[in-house]
């Protein structure tokens, strides 16, 4: 009697493990692709930069040409990931395989608040990439369900040529209206690692002192990386005094021969390298907000229509990060530092949105007219793209 109780008990289980498989092949794998793939290019082309060495000895003996332009090798990028988003109708594999090519690969269902079919999407990406001698490593997870009257999301990327990190997640309602249109609401959470509308130098530079002299000027910023000026004067032969400051780094070399010099060629640098490090001592930055959207699509197969859109409305609060850096307080830093009456109050709401437009129109067998575009505003960030045309096929 106990080996037949096993005996059953091992049968439920590993039809009980076939079902799982089963279905987890049906929900999560089926029409999925997997993909491993990479490429090489040239890098960047660099024209020569000729610099003569004359010969301290002999200043004005043969000198030697050097080529200063810095060369690259070449360009690469590999990765591997597997997808499941569907298209649209309209929508065309960019080839016959799929590489892992964000830019060439974009689909409008990444952007589009109701996806092309229901049920459960997602593309997990993973590449290393060398650009013009700089490695880095980029990825991409994206997961959503859509159902008749939900919208759950999930996308987390980071592109390290940009030094680009980004989480979101949201869930909404979906109202159904019709066949082709439809509106959610619900709520959104974000993260961002840069203090948007926190510039640390400009606010360094524009302190005042009590006589309303400043505090910093700009040429003291050198000052603080090492850098010092050095004041000299002379007589052309003409008898006009010239007069100046060269400036030299921390090794005693020249830099540059006059201030305007080092505020030309060396301050854009420093100015860089002041803010960088000056957010890397924040920590990054989450905050949810309300969400609404709306989705029209209507497709034949001469005249399509895909418009969409999502506004992030002005109701956002701060989970994480100190918001004293954060952007709602983007316009409550002066010369005196922070505005505590500004940083005491509910500070400065605002708007995010994203909209796109697809549109064709086959107006015989030999013409054709297209109109898409997308834009997007998030913080200071303005992304937009559009393209609009005619193709004409002979016959």
């Amino acid at each position: 009697m106990k080996k037949l109780i096993l005996i059953v008990a091992l049968l439920i289980s590993s039809n009980a493990e076939a079902q799982f498989l089963k279905e987890l092949y049906k929900d999560f794998l089926k029409y999925g692709t997997f993909y491993a793939a990479g490429n090489v290019e040239n890098a960047q082309s660099v024209q020569p930069n000729y610099f003569i060495r004359t010969d301290p000895e002999d200043f004005y003996g043969i000198p030697q040409v050097e080529d200063r332009a810095q060369y690259h090798p070449f360009n690469y990028r590999y990765g591997l990931g597997i997808r499941k988003l569907a298209r649209f109708d309209y929508e065309v594999k960019p080839g016959n395989f799929w590489t892992g090519n964000q830019k060439l690969e974009k689909q409008i269902g990444l952007s589009a608040p109701t996806s092309a079919v229901q049920g459960l999407e997602y593309l997990l990406h993973w590449e290393k990439e060398r650009h013009n001698g700089r490695e880095f490593d980029n990825k991409r997870l994206f997961v959503r369900h859509t159902g008749d009257y939900h919208i759950a999301k999930f996308e987390a990327r980071e592109t390290g040529k940009v030094d680009f990190k980004y989480v979101s997640g949201e869930l909404r309602a979906r109202l159904p209206i019709g066949k082709k249109f439809s509106v959610s609401a619900g709520a959104i959470y974000r993260t961002h690692e840069r203090p948007y509308g926190y510039n640390p130098v400009e606010i360094w530079l524009n302190e005042m002192d009590e006589d309303g002299n400043a505090a910093n000027p700009w040429y003291t910023l050198g000052f603080e990386y090492g850098y010092d000026d050095i004041y000299y004067s002379s007589t052309d032969e003409y008898g006009n005094n010239i007069y100046d400051w060269y400036w030299i780094n921390d090794q005693g070399v020249i830099v540059a021969h006059t201030d305007q010099q080092f505020r030309d060629l060396i301050m854009p640098r420093l100015l860089n390298r002041f803010n960088q490090e000056a957010w890397a001592e924040l920590d990054a930055f989450a905050e949810v907000a309300p969400i609404v959207g709306m989705d029209f699509y209507h497709y034949k197969n001469n005249f399509w229509l895909h418009a969409y859109g999502s506004w992030i409305l002005p109701y956002h609060k701060y989970v994480k990060g100190d918001e004293k850096y954060s952007y709602l307080h983007r316009n409550g830093w002066s010369e005196q530092g922070h505005n505590m009456s500004h940083m005491n109050g509910d500070g400065d709401q605002w708007s995010d949105y994203q909209a796109g437009l697809v549109l064709g129109i086959k107006v015989s067998k030999s013409i054709g007219l297209f109109v898409e575009g997308e834009y997007t505003k998030f913080w200071d960030s303005e992304i937009f793209n559009s393209n609009v045309g005619i193709n004409y096929t002979f016959r």
